[in-house]
């Protein structure tokens, strides 16, 4: 077991500590205007090929990191207004114009998605990284790229870390009491990039999930269940007895709620929506079922070498 972890964990109850810590770790992928638009155009081709809306007006995105990149990607492929939902503010409104500019030049020139070669490690794979012009078609990006847009654009991004939080077409949220902000039944999209393994309450995130989204409405989400260098195998969190674990999540903002994929689809289905894609990842030479923690003794076999997830669900 790393010793950083427990070290980390003990460290978290020293006041001040983890405010300061917290604001210097984490979300650093979305610092990359590539990264940002490899992942919102991963989750917009999928959405294509399942049949679901390509032209969201109103996207939710869980866990932004340290920009708010990804939703900005959405708007300039013509999203009318983004919710950036997360638990600590990372982001940065500097850092995010310059992935503004960074996206804006991928759009304006149409290039391919960055492919795993480009961006190592980021799921889920697509069969085909070519631009998508048939979603996004030349009369479309030039409505929603248009010069006075894009300016207003940057305007609400500048506003990001004002006490408003953004504006109307841009909304930084940093904690659940906030993210009453959200109307219910007005979202169309609600995404997120390996975040929901973090979430503590997965049966309230997806309620509330299921009350932002408009009938119709979806959430594209990518998960991994990977131990995140914790343990030495890729899934030796679940082999973490619970007291040990205590010790090592501390009091940090966030950790891993080590939920394997049946408890993430035990609590979709409650809150009423309806799966209508599903991709897993597997992984093979992690921990052994004999030495699984007594919490995950009943863990599913197939659930066992699940390193990844990729689910889209719809709201009836």
């Amino acid at each position: 077991m790393p010793t950083r972890t427990w070290v980390r964990g003990l460290l978290s109850y020293a006041p001040g500590f983890e405010r300061w810590a917290s604001t210097r770790a984490g979300g650093g992928s979305t610092l990359s205007a590539p990264y940002c638009y490899g992942v919102w155009m991963r989750h917009l081709v999928l959405a294509f090929q399942s049949g679901l809306s390509t032209t969201p007006e109103v996207v939710a995105e869980l866990g932004p990191g340290k920009s708010v990149g990804i939703g900005l990607a959405a708007l300039l492929c013509g999203a009318r207004a983004y919710y950036a939902l997360d638990v600590i503010g990372y982001a940065d409104a500097q850092k995010s114009l310059e992935v503004l500019d960074g996206l804006l030049a991928l759009l304006q020139a149409r290039a391919p998605i960055p492919d795993p070669l480009a961006i190592p490690g980021v799921e889920p794979a697509l069969d085909s990284y070519a631009f998508p012009s048939s979603i996004l078609t030349n009369e479309r990006l030039a409505a929603a790229l248009n010069p006075a847009r894009v300016e207003a654009l940057r305007k609400a991004v500048v506003r990001l870390n004002t006490v408003d939080q953004g504006d109307g077409a841009l909304r930084y949220l940093t904690s659940w009491q906030q993210a009453g902000a959200v109307e219910e039944g007005t979202v169309d999209l609600i995404l997120s990039q390996a975040v929901l393994e973090h979430v503590d309450n997965l049966e309230d995130a997806y309620h509330a999930m299921h009350r932002w989204l408009k009938p119709g409405g979806f959430m594209s989400h990518q998960i991994d269940f990977r131990s995140h260098a914790i343990a030495s195998e890729w899934n030796g969190h679940w082999g973490i007895g619970d007291f040990e674990w205590g010790i090592m999540r501390g009091r940090r903002g966030y950790f891993l709620n080590r939920a394997p994929y049946a408890t993430h689809l035990r609590y979709l289905r409650q809150a009423g929506l309806r799966v209508v894609r599903e991709r897993r990842l597997y992984e093979s030479n992690g921990l052994p079922r004999s030495r699984l923690a007594r919490r995950f003794s009943g863990i599913s076999d197939e659930d066992l070498r699940t390193a990844g997830v990729f689910v889209q669900a719809v709201r009836p």
